[in-house]
């Protein structure tokens, strides 16, 4: 496996001046870049594919920004923004060299609503249709999309690994994946090891994150099995720092960050890390 950070830690939004923190991630020993696209206007791909190869990273991942206007179950207007938004990112990943995109690319961010079942199977309906395409084009770009469940103060829709190996079977699209992150399922799976091996060759994508959404490593989580548990699957993907801090305001606010996690938002990167090559074991080459 590869060990990834997620730019939102350091900025947002990612632009091509950003691309000056790739010295600092090679530095400290990171193997790939998971950059959080807030508008594909931000960058220019060439530029930043250059970067990363003159620093000797890869693009391991882009996470996409579910805002209002971005919802797959929303309002039609909502629905083919989202979807046309997600198609850009996935151009732009070929020329990134980007294998993944990720994140909870059905609706919304912060869209958590008490609706009635038949509503819910509605927007479940359209949420189908909708990955149907966007898989259907990532999958004629040698991509892939990696749905991540969220917790339940962040989304109604979609929370556990089951709920999204069932929206992976709805659409059944081999560019369909999972993507679990430890903080998530801090909160919502009773087992994160068992949700974990459920997932199995489903699995694409994976967040590592501490359970106060800090250091990885400084927290309560019993991480011993959740590394066990992406070994016995054989698991060859990233593995990604995603950790925020009051000091990039906009998604602070977004991630509910009311205050500093840890006093140092490098020591969550740099020692993270560290846990995580001690836990998970040495980077994986090529």
């Amino acid at each position: 496996m590869h060990f990834g950070i997620n730019t939102f830690l350091f900025t947002s939004p990612f632009t091509n001046e950003s691309t000056k923190l790739f010295g600092q991630f090679k530095k400290w020993g990171f193997d790939s870049i998971e950059i959080p696209i807030e508008d594909p206007g931000h960058i220019d791909p060439v530029h930043v594919k250059r970067e990363l190869d003159r620093q000797g990273l890869v693009c391991g991942s882009i996470c996409a920004c579910m805002g209002p206007d971005r919802d797959l179950r929303g309002t039609p207007e909502q629905q083919q923004t989202g979807l046309a938004y997600m198609m850009k990112l996935i151009d732009q990943m070929v020329v990134l060299g980007c294998p993944s995109l990720i994140g909870p690319v059905y609706s919304a961010v912060g869209r958590a609503d008490a609706v009635p079942q038949d509503e819910y199977q509605r927007q479940w309906a359209t949420v189908v249709k909708h990955l149907k395409t966007l898989c259907q084009y990532a999958q004629k770009h040698g991509k892939q999309v990696c749905l991540e469940p969220l917790n339940r103060f962040e989304t109604d829709f979609i929370n556990t690994c089951d709920q999204g190996l069932k929206m992976l079977k709805a659409v059944g699209s081999p560019a369909l994946r999972l993507h679990l992150d430890t903080f998530h399922m801090n909160i919502e799976e009773k087992n994160q090891a068992a949700a974990i091996r459920k997932a199995g060759k489903n699995l694409g994508h994976f967040h590592a994150c501490g359970s106060d959404r800090g250091t990885p490593g400084n927290d309560h989580i019993d991480w011993k099995p959740i590394a066990k548990a992406l070994k016995d699957i054989r698991y060859q993907g990233d593995v990604v720092i995603e950790s925020f801090t009051t000091d990039v305001k906009v998604i602070a606010r977004a991630a509910a960050i009311w205050r500093k996690i840890e006093p140092n938002r490098n020591d969550i990167a740099v020692k993270g890390l560290k846990h995580l090559k001690k836990t998970f074991g040495p980077s994986r080459k090529g």
